[in-house]
């Protein structure tokens, strides 16, 4: 039974009461005024028990709103950020020949696409040096990148562990996406190691590979510069003197 009806019926076995009291003791009461205001009561506490539950479900969801909006205890961007700055120091760091279009433009020019049968023997040899280093330095450089890429998976694991941990235990929807985002930016980072070590690679590749063709041109040259002076002609030659 409702706290409503529960009044409603006091209020009217009070009423009957009061109405056969009145009867018995010969007094004027208004019994229907007296249940009107029993009854104007109840709808009264009715209301405020609505509210009540009303407050109470507003409050809870409160409560999740706030977990919801919780932000996530930690963040890997820094370590991300200082990671990816590194690779991107290492890859400044090339030799010779920078990862810049103007400077592989240049430098190519200069030591790659110069050779002609005018040159020096020794311009010749200085710049088959130049490409012998050249080589040389992209075979290094590509093998500091990739123990670069490999250094970063102990931390990449670490990183990778507790992301996973805080979205499976995450108490709202913004800590289970934050732990998301950066599980993505974490790939990203992994990625972009990909892609140095591969254009690490490819770039040592690419200098030995133009070191082979530089060097077919510098021989070609250095045929053209040697035929360019007067052939051999064989003459006569005295060995003993004839007189003795």
């Amino acid at each position: 039974m409702g706290l409503f009806a529960s009044v409603t019926a006091l209020a009217v076995g009070a009423g009957v009461s009061s109405v056969q009291s009145a009867h018995a003791q010969w007094a004027v009461y208004d019994g229907a005024a007296h249940v009107q205001t029993v009854l104007i009561a109840a709808r009264e506490l009715q209301q405020i028990d609505n509210q009540i539950t009303s407050l109470a479900n507003q409050a809870q969801m409160l409560v999740n709103q706030a977990r919801n909006l919780a932000l996530l205890p930690f963040s890997t961007l820094s370590t991300l950020r200082s990671t990816i700055f590194q690779t991107t120091a290492l890859l400044a760091q090339a030799q010779n020949i920078a990862y810049s279009v103007q400077s592989v433009e240049q430098q190519y020019q200069q030591s790659y696409t110069s050779v002609s049968s005018g040159m020096s023997d020794s311009a010749l040899f200085s710049q088959a040096q130049t490409r012998w280093q050249n080589s040389v330095g992209g075979f290094e450089d590509a093998l500091k990148m990739q123990a670069r890429a490999v250094g970063n998976i102990p931390s990449d694991s670490s990183a990778m562990t507790q992301l996973v941990s805080a979205s499976q235990s995450s108490s709202g929807a913004l800590q289970a996406a934050q732990a998301g985002n950066q599980l993505l930016a974490l790939q990203s980072r992994q990625l972009s190691d990909v892609v140095a070590v591969l254009s690490a690679n490819g770039r040592a590749q690419d200098l030995d590979r133009a070191r082979e063709a530089a060097g077919e041109a510098e021989g070609l040259a250095q045929y053209e510069h040697f035929a360019q002076h007067d052939a051999y002609v064989p003459g006569a030659v005295s060995v003993f003197n004839d007189g003795n």
